[in-house]
C-alpha cells in the first residue's frame, strides 16, 4: 500500500473519532435528504394544481355561450408553465419569476403569481433545496473536516516524525487530498443517489443527471482541495480556519449579492412605467384597430377594397372588422415583441456580467450550471413566455379570423357566432426544450469550476516542496 493511501486512511481514521465532524456530517446528510423530500412534496403539490388550474380555465373557455368573436378575444385564457422535473433539486429563478400568465388580444401580459411575492421573506435568504445545502453548506462542513489536515501535524509535530520516516512532502499532500476528496464525494452521495433514482424513474435524462452529478462534484472537490492547501501553506489550524472561512465568506455570500448590483448598475434596466409609457407611445403610432374609421388605417382599407374589387366596405364579402383586428394584432404584436427582446437583451448583458466574474467566484458557476440543467435558470423562462407569446399570436388571430369569415353570414345588431367554434381554438402545451441543446451555456462555468481545481492542482507542488523543506 502507498504511502499517500495509507496517509489518506489515517485521515478516515481520525476523521471517524471526531465526534462534532461526524455529528455535522450527519446533520448535512440529513439535511440533503429533507430537502430532496420536501422539494419533491412541494413539485408533486404544484403540478397537480397547475394541472387542475389549467384544466378549469381550458372548460371555463369552452363552456363560454354563442358570442361575438372579439369579445372572446378580451376573454383572453390563462396558460400555465410546468415545473422542470429537476426544478426539485435546484429551484433556480423560478421561485422570483411568474408561472402564470393572461393571455389576451394587443397585449403582452407579464408572468403573475411569484411565489417569492406570496410567500414569507425567508425565502429571499434560500430556499431549502438540495442544491441550496450543496452549494452553501457543505463548502463550510468541508472546510470544518479540512482546515486541520496538514497544520495539525505542524502544530503536533508529528509532520517532522513522518518526514524523518521518508514520506515525502508529494505523497503527505496528496495522501491528505484523496482522504478529503473520498470525504467530499461521500457528503455528496446522498444527494447524487437522489438524482440517480430521479433519472431512473424516467422523468429526466441520464445524461442530464450525470452533467449535474459531475458539476456539484467538482464544487465540492474544490472546497475539499482548497481547504487542504490552506492547511498546507498555513502555520497553524486557527491561521488555515480563519483565511478559509474568509475564503467562504468572500466566494460563497459577498460576490454572488455584490456582482449583480454591480451589473444593475452597468446596465440600467427600464423600468414597468417607463416601458409602459413608451409601449403606449409606440402603440399610438399605429392608429387604433378598434375604430375602423381611425385614419392610420385608411391606407389598409384601400389595399382591401382594391383586394376584393369592391368601391366600399359594405360590400366586402369578409367583416371588415375582423380584418382590422387582424392587422393591428399583427402590428401590436411587432411592438410588444421589439420592447420584450430590448428588455431581454438587456437582462442578458447584466447575467453576462455577473457570469464573467464566475472565476473569481466559482459559486456563480456552480449556480449557472445547476439551474441550466435544471431548467430553471432565465433562459427557461424566457423559452416559456416566448412559446405563450406564439400561442397568444395564433389563438388570438384564429378568432379575429373567425370574425372576419364568419360574422358576416350572421343576421341582427348584435352578432354571434355558434359556442362550437370555442372547442377548435387551440390549448397551450410548454414543450420544454432539451438541456443538452444548449451546451455552450455549459461550457464557460464548467471550464471556471475546472479552472479552480487546475489551480490548486498547480500550487499543490509548491505547497509540497515547502513542506518536504520542514524535514531538513
Amino acid at each position: 500500500m502507498s504511502a499517500a493511501t495509507l496517509i489518506a486512511r489515517e485521515e478516515w481514521r481520525l476523521l471517524a473519532r471526531n465526534r462534532a465532524g461526524l455529528l455535522a456530517t450527519a446533520l448535512l446528510v440529513l439535511l440533503v435528504l429533507m430537502a430532496s423530500f420536501t422539494s419533491l412534496e412541494r413539485r408533486s403539490a404544484i403540478e397537480a394544481d397547475r394541472e387542475r388550474y389549467q384544466a378549469s380555465t381550458d372548460h371555463d373557455f369552452d363552456a363560454q355561450p354563442d358570442r361575438h368573436p372579439h369579445r372572446m378575444v378580451h376573454y383572453g385564457q390563462f396558460v400555465f408553465r410546468p415545473m422542470a422535473p429537476l426544478a426539485f433539486f435546484d429551484a433556480g429563478v423560478d421561485s422570483f419569476t411568474g408561472n402564470t400568465i393572461f393571455l389576451e388580444g394587443h397585449r403582452q401580459n407579464s408572468a403573475n403569481f411569484a411565489e417569492a411575492r406570496q410567500s414569507s421573506l425567508l425565502l429571499r435568504f434560500g430556499q431549502l433545496t438540495p442544491a441550496f445545502v450543496l452549494q452553501t453548506l457543505a463548502p463550510l462542513l468541508l472546510i470544518f473536516l479540512g482546515f486541520a489536515s496538514v497544520a495539525r501535524e505542524k502544530e503536533r509535530s508529528t509532520l517532522r516524525l513522518m518526514l524523518a520516516q521518508g514520506i515525502s512532502g508529494k505523497s503527505l499532500l496528496f495522501g491528505k487530498f484523496l482522504g478529503q476528496g473520498v470525504l467530499a464525494l461521500l457528503i455528496g452521495l446522498p444527494a447524487f443517489t437522489v438524482l440517480v433514482a430521479f433519472a431512473a424513474t424516467g422523468s429526466t435524462g441520464w445524461g442530464t443527471v450525470a452533467l449535474m452529478i459531475a458539476a456539484y462534484s467538482a464544487w465540492l472537490l474544490l472546497w475539499a482541495f482548497l481547504s487542504v492547501l490552506v492547511s498546507a501553506l498555513a502555520q497553524k489550524p486557527r491561521d488555515a480556519l480563519a483565511m478559509l472561512i474568509g475564503l467562504w465568506m468572500v466566494i460563497v455570500i459577498l460576490l454572488p449579492r455584490a456582482l449583480p448590483q454591480a451589473a444593475s448598475a452597468q446596465t440600467e434596466l427600464a423600468t414597468k412605467i417607463e416601458s409602459e409609457i413608451a409601449l403606449h407611445r409606440d402603440l399610438l403610432e399605429i392608429g387604433d384597430s378598434h375604430d375602423p374609421e381611425d385614419p392610420y388605417f385608411n391606407d389598409f382599407r384601400d389595399k382591401v377594397l382594391a383586394q376584393y374589387g369592391v368601391d366600399t366596405v359594405e360590400d366586402l364579402p369578409v367583416d371588415y372588422t375582423g380584418l382590422v383586428s387582424i392587422e393591428g394584432e399583427k402590428l401590436t404584436t411587432a411592438i410588444h415583441a421589439d420592447s420584450a427582446q430590448r428588455q431581454a437583451a438587456l437582462e442578458a448583458e447584466q447575467n453576462a456580467f455577473v457570469h464573467r466574474f464566475s472565476v473569481l467566484s466559482p459559486l456563480i458557476a456552480i449556480r449557472q450550471l445547476s439551474m441550466a440543467l435544471a431548467g430553471s435558470d432565465p433562459a427557461a423562462h424566457l423559452d416559456f413566455l416566448d412559446q405563450a407569446e406564439a400561442f397568444r399570436y395564433d389563438f388570438v388571430q384564429q378568432l379575429n379570423r373567425m370574425q372576419a369569415d364568419l360574422l358576416p353570414e350572421v343576421e341582427g345588431d348584435d352578432p354571434r357566432i355558434s359556442a362550437e367554434n370555442w372547442k377548435e381554438i387551440p390549448r397551450f402545451s410548454y414543450q420544454s426544450s432539451d438541456r443538452l441543446d444548449r451546451s455552450d451555456r455549459l461550457v464557460w462555468p464548467f471550464a471556471v469550476l475546472l479552472g479552480w481545481l487546475a489551480a490548486i492542482a498547480v500550487a499543490a507542488p509548491f505547497a509540497a516542496r515547502r513542506i518536504g523543506r520542514m524535514g531538513q
